[in-house]
């Protein structure tokens, strides 16, 4: 029942971040891509600190090494991961966008082992590593005499939006501040919509009122705050406590397959043959990169099924 219990949450979740990505293409038809992601975290970051302070002691933090880790969830994280893929998916599909951010976990093993010398990637990792570069490169399609189309151009910030949260995954790790993850997450969340806000001012996006409270822009911006921002979150704290980070990983490459289907049903949008074999080459550079946390993970599995 424990298994069962835990498969129908690790299909939950990938069907509530797989659709995500559908709910943001449908609602940068009505709002500026920035400021989209801004009122996102606005709603997501109130309810997250809410659920803090109920579920946990320590809801604000304090102290220098704290407020770093918040910071650097709210830079990277929440405010440059979703301002990268908000204003490059305007340009790509639902599911080109989860493919190639399901490089993610890739990227942070990359980072990881970059920022410890000592750790570096054995050559089966980098070959992996590469294997999953080619695979965003084949569902960009570059072409050699137009390198910066506006496919290319979109497909590059997705993929930047993947690397900031790769970054932003390993340092957090990084610095020594014992802060619950719900506190961090929420707090992370309310700074990072803020940042957005900045952003999105910067930017000179455009106010329209009128266009945010169209029955469309409002079912997207609901979806995108309360079922895949806060029950999203939740749904992630309490499977990483249960399967551990190489298990939660795999939803990253769920992910992507709700995507398409959701993309095709809602918004008529078409995965083709190409983008499909970027998918494989990404799985694939997981596999080998990740190779030994999957044996590891596999054999406790086996282990427990054959102690039942």
């Amino acid at each position: 029942m424990s298994r069962i219990r835990d498969l129908v949450r690790f299909l939950a979740l990938a069907t509530v971040w797989g659709s995500a990505f559908v709910a943001i293409s449908a609602g940068l038809d009505h709002f500026p891509p920035v400021l989209f992601a801004a009122f996102r975290y606005d709603v997501a970051g109130v309810l997250m600190l809410a659920y803090a302070a109920f579920a946990v002691e320590d809801w604000r933090p304090r102290g220098r090494g704290e407020w770093s880790l918040v910071a650097v969830g709210a830079v990277l994280l929440i405010a440059a991961y979703h301002a990268f893929l908000f204003v490059g998916q305007q340009h790509t599909t639902a599911a080109a966008a989860a493919i190639v951010v399901s490089l993610s976990p890739v990227l942070t093993t990359g980072f990881a082992r970059l920022l410890v010398p000592s750790d570096a990637l054995s050559p089966v990792g980098v070959g992996g590593l590469l294997i999953g570069l080619l695979g965003v490169g084949v569902v960009a399609r570059p072409d050699p005499s137009n390198l910066l189309s506006v496919d290319v151009v979109a497909t590059g910030l997705v993929f930047c939006a993947a690397a900031a949260f790769g970054l932003g995954s390993v340092l957090t790790r990084r610095i020594d501040a014992a802060l619950p993850i719900e506190t961090m997450e929420a707090w992370s969340m309310i700074v990072g919509a803020l940042l957005l806000h900045a952003v999105s001012l910067a930017l000179g996006e455009p106010l329209e009122p009128s266009a945010w409270t169209r029955p469309e822009a409002l079912g997207a911006l609901g979806y995108l705050s309360l079922v895949a921002s806060a029950l999203g979150f939740l749904l992630y704290f309490d499977l990483l406590e249960r399967l551990g980070a190489v298990e939660i990983n795999m939803v990253s490459y769920v992910a992507p397959i709700v995507a398409a289907l959701v993309g095709w049903l809602y918004l008529g949008e078409v995965v083709d043959a190409t983008t499909t074999l970027g998918f494989g080459f990404i799985a694939v550079g997981f596999v080998l990169v990740k190779r030994r946390a999957l044996r590891e993970e596999f054999g406790h599995a086996l282990g427990r099924l054959s102690s039942e």
